[in-house]
């Protein structure tokens, strides 16, 4: 007597099934990416710390070496590829930091520091206002970094610039200055020295395009005149 063999079923997923998992799939992607896109941030924002920190550390060496004055290097904020201000919109001086990392090439040589890992790869940071070379070679290190302070290259050396001037000199001058942008000044714990790179939403001359636009969402990170580095809440910046 035989006995029949029971064949194995070739019954496949119901187009319900696939819709189930796909929905699942879908949730799961939607919990998933913007907890990976915080982290990102996160991590970038790190990263852009630990950048303007080993600054400050490289001018707290470069200070002791040298009195205790901030170099007077306006021949290089004029000879730097593209000289100064090589624009026409905002902002209105030049506050590229290319001639710092010449000047701090010993106590700091790391090109990647020198640039926030959150402004690469974006259309806005590659305009001329974001970025300098550090000479006319092809693989000379971009500085992507801001320093107000050191934004003109005038004579006499403005009020508001600290150009071989001490600290004390600078904080002094600067509170005398009554700069309306720069607001109170009580002491370096309250002066900016280095900022991210950023294009105010409601400055007069920014081009549309480039309006709010910043490396990090809604503010910038800032370097101290006293060598901290604290976040900062802009409402100007998306």
């Amino acid at each position: 007597m035989r006995h029949s063999r029971t064949q194995p079923s070739s019954r496949g997923f119901t187009l319900v099934e696939v819709l189930v998992v796909l929905a699942v799939i879908a949730l799961l992607a939607g919990l998933l990416l913007p907890a990976l896109g915080r982290a990102k941030q996160q991590a970038t924002a790190t990263a852009c710390r630990s950048n303007l920190r080993q600054q400050a550390l490289a001018w707290e060496l470069y200070l002791g070496e040298h009195a205790e004055r901030f170099p007077d290097r306006r021949d290089l904020k004029t000879g730097l590829p593209g000289g100064y201000r090589p624009w026409t919109s905002w902002p209105p001086s030049d506050p590229r930091a290319g001639w710092a990392a010449v000047v701090l090439s010993n106590e700091l040589a790391v090109a990647d520091t020198w640039r926030c890992p959150a402004a690469r790869g974006t259309a806005w940071a590659e305009v001329q206002q974001a970025w300098q070379s550090v000479s006319t070679a092809t693989n000379a290190a971009r500085i992507g970094y801001w320093m107000w302070r050191f934004d003109r290259p005038d004579e006499p050396i403005p009020a508001d610039n600290f150009w071989g001037k001490t600290r004390g000199q600078a904080v002094s001058d600067l509170a005398a200055a009554g700069n309306p942008r720069v607001g109170p000044v009580n002491g370096p714990a309250e002066v900016e020295f280095v900022t991210d790179v950023y294009f105010p939403a409601t400055a007069p001359g920014v081009e549309e395009t480039r309006r709010g636009q910043a490396p990090h969402p809604r503010g910038r990170h800032r370097l101290y005149l006293d060598g901290h580095v604290a976040w900062w809440r802009d409402a100007r910046l998306r």
